[in-house]
């Protein structure tokens, strides 16, 4: 006789573990305490085995008998239910020990030793917010594009375009951090450029970060003047705008404390604006000063030493390389911003560094030409480095 749920609800404990059976092999083990677990007896390569199925009322007595059924059809296919379900098992624990959220944490905790403690916070809590409701359980070799996508869209939804570029560099620095530590092979995130809907805003012509190393090789044997050449290193290795290095004046840089301080005037947003100096750019300097040195402006014009080199001597010295009609010297402002926050560099320091005018009138209010300075440092020097190793890939 089979089992019903009555039957089972009215059987009581004993002395001893006895068995309520029901079909197909499925029967309730009942122990002395009470509880009431599920087994399926089957043979396998002429062998006696016993399935547990976890215990009543857990699972149903209608889902014990689907699992019953789904055992019934491997043994037909010839696979062992026991071996399966272990198998079952182990993929569980690896897709939970690789979900996103897992991946993230680990990306996190690898990151946030240059972020902030205040900014390493921020970061988490855009994931805990934005990203993993939806994303956070799901084994990250199996989110898609579309996934992302719909995160994405969803902060858009709210109007929110900032944060959704945000979380997008993000969530593509938690799979590019997947990706290189082995845990998958596909970051879903980088088809997805382009995508993001658009403030209005001017495009200047930028490399790419595919394409920085080939413009920092050709850079570094440019046959034209070294002073131009020398400060469209600098524009590189500091990515202040093109106006900015070319009207520089050596009383501006501070070498004790490795900063350059742009007065004011000199500023489009009309505020000092503080650029620490990488050890890369202190090398530059040296190389410059036997040129210059002697000068007011770090790069005087070849007819006048009063007045700076042209801004057109930059903008041909890029056609010369071969660039024309793919970046301008402006771009590399583009080119930083985009390569830091992909590696995660807190978003506000990034734009402090650009000195760009602060959007929200609050926290403008609040945002001063030396804020972020410890993290911008480090940045800096990140980025010299990283400079310095696609040169000489």
């Amino acid at each position: 006789m089979t089992l019903t749920v009555i039957k089972i609800n009215s059987s009581k404990p004993l002395d001893k573990p006895y068995k309520l059976s029901d079909s197909g092999g499925l029967y309730l083990l009942i122990h002395p305490n009470g509880s009431k677990y599920w087994r399926l007896k089957y043979r396998y390569a002429g062998k006696e085995k016993v399935l547990a199925f976890n215990k009543f009322p857990i699972i149903s007595l209608v889902e014990a008998r689907l699992k019953r059924d789904e055992a019934k059809r491997q043994l037909f296919e010839g696979l062992d239910p026991g071996i399966e379900k272990r198998k079952n098992k182990q993929v569980a624990n690896i897709n939970a020990s690789n979900s996103f959220e897992t991946v993230s944490k680990d990306w996190w905790n690898n990151q946030k030793g240059r972020w902030s403690e205040a900014h390493a916070g921020r970061v988490w809590n855009s994931l805990e917010v934005d990203v993993f409701p939806q994303l956070g359980a799901l084994p990250v070799t199996q989110i898609d594009t579309v996934e992302v996508l719909a995160v994405i869209r969803k902060v858009e939804q709210r109007g929110a375009l900032d944060v959704a570029s945000r979380v997008l560099q993000r969530c593509a620095s938690v799979f590019r951090f997947a990706v290189q530590t082995g845990v998958s092979k596909y970051n879903p995130a980088n088809d997805l450029a382009g995508v993001l809907q658009q403030r209005k805003r001017r495009h200047r012509l930028a490399l790419t970060r595919s394409e920085l190393p080939g413009f920092m090789k050709v850079l570094r044997v440019y046959d034209g003047h070294v002073l131009t050449r020398l400060a469209l290193n600098l524009l590189v290795l500091t990515f202040v705008r093109p106006a900015e290095v070319r009207f520089a004046r050596w009383e501006e840089f501070d070498f004790k404390s490795n900063i350059w301080r742009i007065p004011a005037e000199r500023m489009k947003m009309g505020t000092e604006h503080i650029v620490p100096l990488s050890s890369q750019v202190m090398d530059l300097i040296t190389e410059l000063r036997p040129y210059s040195g002697h000068c007011e402006l770090l790069f005087p014009g070849e007819r006048s030493h009063s007045k700076p080199i042209s801004d057109n001597t930059m903008i041909y010295a890029m056609y010369r390389l071969g660039y024309k009609n793919r970046a301008t010297p402006h771009g590399f402002r583009t080119s930083a911003s985009s390569i830091l926050n992909e590696e995660g560099f807190n978003p506000d320091a990034i734009e402090r560094q650009l000195s760009h005018m602060e959007r929200n009138k609050v926290r403008g209010a609040y945002t001063q030409h030396a804020e972020y300075l410890i993290e911008r440092t480090k940045m800096m020097e990140w980025w010299g480095n990283y400079i310095e190793q696609v040169e000489s890939a």
